[in-house]
């Protein structure tokens, strides 16, 4: 594969989520446990309505300055509540005003689930992140056409490090994807398109990003609960946490999801709108663990606070998740871990993912030091169209939130 266009691909997977970090002071510890849940605010939630309508202004502001049909911003207090506002369309061709419910494709973001379901395995003793990968897969019949096959951990899977080559970008993928957009993708599909590639570089000795390596993760998945990654996911995270709005993508038509709006010199080969018909222009179930599901702002910010304050397995896992961080292409200072972006902020340190899909970007980060988190999706996958990163939406929902918490304070 083309070098310079697999960079491309890694930042855009990443929600081109690279942004000056303003004079953060270091901050290495994981974030604090959080305090018992507390239920959605009742829509009368005064405060609530304020802040509200903060955000929907400050997005509105930035929607003036930028050129995006749509976007959804949510949010979750350091005390629990939670909320979200829309701006801009959901459907541009039926001048359809997005709403706060409208569902996305979230990306890479679909990572994040894949690492909870590993953590909590681990935890039962059915998973070992430094045991090699070939304890689970060497028995398949490619096993040793993939790329360092031998040599490769789950752990090097999870945090990039494994050498894989990134199989989306792959032309052969590209066109059989487009030619047959009702195919559904077996996970061997997909990674007999990096089988017999040159490895990026020996096993644990570099860091590239690629969808690949979570595609061998939820194999791994499956072969040791004996279950779909998709069943587990929805067992151990999405009902436990009450993520109602975050769905498997399974198919070409999805509940609830708005057309996205893809940019000009898409690397999959197709501009404009997504959905004709309530049919995806490609099937999104080949994304699978790379990805992999359909969400709302709001779901992703509760997310991230369930994730990275502790709810989704034990501290000492979540402990592991990040430690296990290493140097990544993303922007300076940033790391990547075992499913999480692991990045500094004016705030201190942050954790999330960022997600690209045709047609969407989407971000969601947890700031452990106010213990705010905020997710921000659009229907485009045109940063240029935004005027900068969905990351620096983030922090612009951030700012107002938690200036807004401090003039308070003083105030009382």
């Amino acid at each position: 594969m083309n070098r310079k266009l697999t960079t491309i691909f890694t930042t855009l997977l990443l929600a081109l989520a690279v942004w000056p970090a303003r004079a953060a002071t270091a901050h290495s510890s994981s974030p604090r446990r959080a305090l018992p849940a507390t239920s959605r605010a009742a829509p009368a939630d005064q405060d609530l309505e304020r802040l509200r309508g903060l955000v929907r202004a400050k997005l509105e502001e930035l929607r003036r300055a930028a050129d995006f049909p749509g976007a959804t911003a949510g949010f979750v207090l350091p005390d629990g509540r939670s909320s979200s506002v829309s701006v801009g369309l959901a459907d541009v061709e039926n001048n359809r005003p997005l709403a706060p419910a409208d569902r996305m494709l979230s990306g890479s973001i679909g990572k994040t689930y894949v690492a909870a379901v590993v953590m909590q395995l681990l935890d039962e003793g059915r998973l070992e992140l430094d045991a090699k990968i070939e304890r689970w897969l060497g028995g398949e019949p490619w096993f040793a056409r993939l790329p360092n096959a031998r040599d490769i951990t789950l752990r090097m899977l999870m945090n990039h490090t494994s050498g894989i080559p990134e199989h989306v970008l792959d032309k052969n993928f590209i066109a059989a994807l487009r030619a047959a957009p009702d195919r559904v993708w077996r996970p061997e599909d997909l990674v007999a398109y990096v089988l017999d590639a040159k490895p990026l570089f020996a096993a644990g000795q570099g860091w590239s990003y690629a969808d690949t390596n979570y595609i061998l993760v939820g194999m791994i998945v499956e072969r040791v609960t004996k279950k779909t990654f998709y069943a587990e996911a929805a067992r151990r995270v999405l009902k436990p946490l009450k993520l109602r709005d975050t769905l498997p993508s399974t198919s070409r038509r999805l509940p609830g999801l708005v057309p996205g709006y893809s940019m000009a010199n898409s690397p999959f080969g197709f501009e404009g709108r997504t959905i004709t018909g309530g049919l995806f222009i490609i099937n999104p179930q080949m994304e699978w663990t790379g990805g992999g599901f359909v969400s709302t702002a709001e779901d992703l910010a509760r997310w991230a606070k369930a994730l990275y304050e502790g709810r989704a397995f034990k501290q000492k896992y979540l402990d592991e998740m990040i430690s296990s961080a290493v140097p990544a292409r993303t922007g300076r200072g940033d790391k990547y871990g075992l499913g999480v972006q692991v990045r500094e902020s004016e705030w201190g340190a942050s954790y999330g993912h960022g997600g690209w899909f045709p047609g969407y970007l989407s971000e969601m980060e947890y700031f452990a030091g106010p213990r705010l988190a905020v997710a921000v999706q659009f229907n485009t996958d045109s940063v240029r169209r935004l005027k900068r990163s969905p990351r620096g939406y983030v922090a612009e929902i951030a700012r107002v939130l938690l200036a807004d918490a401090a003039a308070r304070k003083r105030a009382a």
